[in-house]
């Protein structure tokens, strides 16, 4: 990391709100189950049949129940009535009516009924309650009707004639009907014939129960028919689904594959030619857009978009790229003699000859307008490009030859690398358009920029007299950016950054003047103000009963200052500081600068007791090699792993591996850029040590920092997916 420059992350975030719903429509973490079932097409019409089919089937059930009672009682009844008769002739005379238990038996044979001889004795105007003389009940059935019939919570049976309600007997529930024998005086006498209603409803249950057997059965099948026919349609409609929001999103690609004969082919057929004539008018539009119509070479904007890319691929991996601007000498002539048509189809013959000469596998050639080319060099420097431009000049050393015209072009070459002359794709053509013209108004063929070449280069001398006014002055103001121990959700450090406050530009952001103090040494003096700052803010820190460490950055410059060693030295023993709470942060850049050089002084600041990190690992590409004979303590990694390690499980698996590199040499690990709950959860799980970002907090100003501890609560864990819960 940059000496005082910005916090390790790049944005703002905080912890992500849970959301019911992506941007592709899909459900997302948050919804209930049954929320997401609501929500399917294929439920509700499946729930929406199987339910109305099961209403009616136990609508059914319950009125063919109640009916087969109704008619089973009422037949029993017209049984009971129907054999009256028939017992009365049978029981006509007084021998009759004092049979025993075997000639009941023989009356129950004939008349398929129980019958129950009923006597009770009469005494004036009161009777006795009824006694059973004979019956052809079972035993226990002859004891429950006695006792009903003695019970005073019985209903009285009537004189003659039908029971008002079945007359449950032990187990069994029987309807019954009484009927009155002739008086013998003193006692009177009734036979009440029996007919067991649960004999007489089996069979309908039975059937009943069959019928409800086969019902469900049919609902499964119903339900197996219900799905296969809601899938057929929500099936197809998932996929038209699927393919709206990639068209949405300008995927034109992917066909759209539903095979279907019904409405929803025809609907999939339409949506296909629609994505098909979306990607040509698309494809027209972007050919327009960003080709140039005569060398069909990427136009100004389709280049400027790729520099772009290319200048976050260079701050990505520490990688330069470079770009070459050039326009033709003598066209304008050419257009005026020979006209504009040959003049384009001049244009072509350049254009095919800086291809051939200048573009490599990921390199860019541009016709920026006019007789105005560019060329992209990725993964180049300045030298790198010299050498490119030097070979272009030597194409244009021989003259193009175009029907019966010879015509001989000269032209003149600007560079400009990222990041030495600029991070910005509009900054960077700029001052490869003021080389270009240099080196046509000299005839120099090529001229790499420089700041001298730019007239708002007098600004530079305001820039360094404005900063020794802002140390002198008081302008320049120390920010905090907490760290935090992972396994413990405690704050164990802060980085320390700086900041400038202007007096009429307000707060001046690091990176507007921070690569001009490396650029001509002023880092030195903030260095020195930042660690004079520091101490002290960590002084009051630890006067507070807080023992943080504080952690602050090294330029290259700083890391080969030999007097840096004795200035630390002398500022810790003024604020009587602990060195070992005093971090400091050296790039990998820094170090490969003069490896040698580097670590000399890093020996020396080892040996002062002060804790040393590698800031940024993972961006370089010679650490490694130097990383066993380097005194450090600490590895940082570089936010652009850390940034998207909770989406991309190659980055994931990267920090992994660092985390265990630096643990099996005995350092300690922090990761910027923290900037989300999954991130930390992620971390914590690769038992990552510390950790800094905006998911944690911002910079602050120093003076707001003892109060942000005080009310700093650690986030609960986030639940991770499943192939990045499978590498912690």
């Amino acid at each position: 990391m940059n000496n005082n420059s910005t916090s390790g992350t790049s944005g703002t975030s905080g912890p992500s709100g849970t959301s019911r719903q992506g941007q592709d429509g899909r459900a997302l973490p948050g919804a209930s189950f049954w929320q997401l079932l609501s929500r399917s097409l294929q439920f509700r019409f499946v729930a929406l049949s199987l339910g109305l089919l099961l209403l009616v089937q136990i609508a059914s059930f319950v009125l063919i129940g109640s009916s087969v009672e109704r008619s089973v009682r009422a037949a029993i009844r017209q049984e009971l009535a129907a054999a009256e008769p028939l017992l009365l002739r049978l029981l006509a005379t007084d021998a009759a009516r004092r049979r025993e238990r075997s000639e009941l038996q023989d009356l129950r044979t004939m008349l398929r009924l129980h019958v129950a001889l009923l006597v009770r004795t009469v005494d004036g105007r009161h009777a006795s309650r009824w006694q059973v003389t004979g019956h052809s009940l079972d035993a226990a059935q002859a004891d429950a009707l006695q006792r009903r019939l003695l019970s005073d919570a019985a209903p009285a049976l009537p004189a003659s004639g039908a029971l008002p309600e079945p007359m449950p007997l032990g187990p069994e529930a029987f309807d019954g009907r009484l009927v009155a024998l002739p008086d013998d005086g003193a006692q009177q006498t009734s036979a009440l014939l029996l007919q067991s209603v649960d004999a007489a409803v089996a069979p309908s249950r039975r059937l009943q129960w069959t019928l409800l057997g086969l019902s469900l059965a049919g609902v499964l099948l119903f339900a197996l028919g219900s799905v296969l026919a809601a899938r057929r349609i929500t099936t197809p409609l998932s996929a038209l689904t699927r393919s709206a929001w990639r068209l949405g999103k300008g995927d034109y690609d992917a066909a759209v594959q539903v095979k279907s004969a019904d409405e929803l082919g025809e609907l999939a057929r339409a949506f296909e030619h629609m994505r098909l004539a979306m990607r040509e008018r698309e494809g027209e539009i972007r050919r327009l857009a960003f080709r140039d119509t005569l060398t069909h070479l990427p136009n100004r904007e389709q280049f400027r978009a790729d520099l772009r890319e290319a200048i976050v691929r260079a701050n990505r991996h520490g990688i330069p790229c470079s770009i070459l601007m050039l326009d033709l000498d003598r066209f304008k002539h050419v257009n005026d003699v020979l006209g504009h048509r040959f003049g384009d189809r001049l244009l072509c013959q350049v254009a095919l000859r800086l291809a051939e000469e200048a573009q490599r596998g990921p390199d860019v050639v541009a016709r920026l307008g006019g007789d105005e080319f560019a060329v992209l060099l990725n993964e180049a420097d300045a030298k790198a490009a010299r050498r490119v431009a030097e070979r272009v000049l030597r194409v244009f050393d021989t003259p193009l030859k175009l029907d019966d015209h010879t015509v001989d072009l000269g032209t003149g070459i600007g560079i400009a690398s990222c990041p030495s002359h600029g991070i910005e794709a509009d900054l960077l053509m700029s001052r490869a358009e003021i080389a270009m013209y240099s080196a046509k108004s000299r005839q120099a063929g090529i001229v790499v920029y420089e700041p001298a070449l730019d007239s708002a280069s007098d600004e530079s001398l305001s820039l360094l007299s404005e900063l020794r006014r802002a140390v002198d002055r008081e302008q320049l103001r120390l920010y905090l950016q907490p760290k935090v121990a992972l396994q413990t959700g405690e704050v164990v450090g802060a980085e320390a950054l700086v900041r400038w406050q202007h007096p009429t530009r307000g707060l001046v952001a690091p990176l507007s003047f921070i690569p001009f103090a490396e650029r001509t040494g002023f880092i030195r003096v903030l260095t020195g103000w930042m660690i004079e700052r520091g101490a002290a803010a960590l002084h009051q820190l630890h006067a507070e009963g807080r023992k943080l460490k504080l952690s602050i950055n090294l330029s290259t410059r700083d890391l080969l200052d030999q007097d840096l060693p004795p200035k630390l030295e002398q500022t810790l023993r003024q604020h009587s500081m602990d060195p070992s709470m005093l971090c400091l942060e050296i790039t990998e850049s820094a170090i490969m600068d003069d490896p040698q050089r580097a670590l000399a002084t890093l020996e020396r600041l080892h040996g002062i007791g002060l804790k040393l990190s590698i800031d940024d690992f993972g961006t370089g590409y010679s650490s490694l090699a130097y990383l066993k004979r380097l005194p450090v303590d600490e590895l940082k990694i570089d936010k652009s792993f850390v940034l998207s390690m909770e989406r991309d499980l190659d980055d994931a698996k990267i920090v992994r591996s660092t985390v265990d590199l630096a643990h099996n040499l005995g350092l300690s690990v922090v990761a910027e850029g923290v900037e989300n709950a999954k991130a930390w959860t992620l971390l914590e799980g690769l038992r990552c040590d510390e950790a800094q970002g905006f998911f944690i907090a911002q910079p602050m100003p120093h003076e707001q920092f003892g109060a942000w501890v005080r009310r700093w609560v650690p986030p609960k864990r986030e639940r991770l997916d499943t192939e990045f819960a499978a590498l912690v």
